[in-house]
C-alpha cells in the first residue's frame, strides 16, 4: 500500500484545521497509509534581515530533510511549483505509483517557505496556485487534493 507522508513545519493548533485533517485522514485510509510529520518551527522575531530569514529556513529545512525517507518521492509545495488540475495531479500520482513509487512525501515549509536544500531534494515542485495561504491551512488543502486524486484515479464519484 502506498504511504503518503506530509512533512510540515510547525504544530497545528487550530481545532477547525485539526478536525478537517482528521476527516481527510479517515477518508484517505481506504487508499493509502497516511503519515503526518510535524517538525518544530524556528522561533524568530517578525522583522528579520535577509540573512536571518535564510538561517531560519535552513534550520527548519534540516529538520524536514531528517524526516524524509531516502527512498521517498518528495513533492515540495512552493509558489514557483507546477500548477496542475486535479485530473493532471491524479494522473501524475498514478504514473508514480505504477512505476514503483511506494512512498510519497509532501513537504510544507514554515511561514518563510522552504530552504534551498529542501527544494533541491524535491523530485517534484507543486503549487496550489498563485494565492498565498497560511502554511497550516495548506495541510488541509493538500489532504483534500490527495483524496480527490485517489477518487479520480479510481473513477469514483466525489461530491461537488
Amino acid at each position: 500500500m502506498l504511504t503518503v507522508q506530509i512533512a510540515a513545519v510547525g504544530k497545528l493548533k487550530e481545532s477547525y484545521l485539526q478536525k478537517g485533517i482528521a476527516e481527510y485522514t479517515k477518508r484517505l485510509g481506504a487508499y493509502a497509509k497516511l503519515q503526518l510529520t510535524e517538525v518544530p518551527d524556528e522561533k524568530a522575531p517578525d522583522n528579520l534581515s535577509g540573512a536571518e530569514e535564510e538561517q531560519v529556513k535552513r534550520k527548519e529545512g534540516e529538520r524536514l530533510l531528517a524526516a524524509i525517507r531516502p527512498d521517498s518521492h518528495v513533492i515540495a509545495l512552493t509558489l514557483d511549483g507546477k500548477a496542475w488540475t486535479s485530473e493532471q495531479w491524479a494522473s501524475h500520482i498514478t504514473q508514480l505509483t505504477t512505476y514503483g513509487t511506494s512512498h510519497l512525501t509532501f513537504v510544507i515549509g514554515g511561514s518563510l517557505g522552504l530552504a534551498p536544500e529542501v527544494l533541491q531534494r524535491a523530485d517534484t515542485k507543486l503549487t496550489l496556485g498563485p494565492l498565498t495561504f497560511p502554511h497550516q491551512l495548506v495541510r488541509l488543502l493538500l489532504l483534500e487534493q490527495v483524496y480527490r486524486a485517489f477518487k479520480i484515479q479510481r473513477g469514483e464519484p466525489y461530491h461537488k
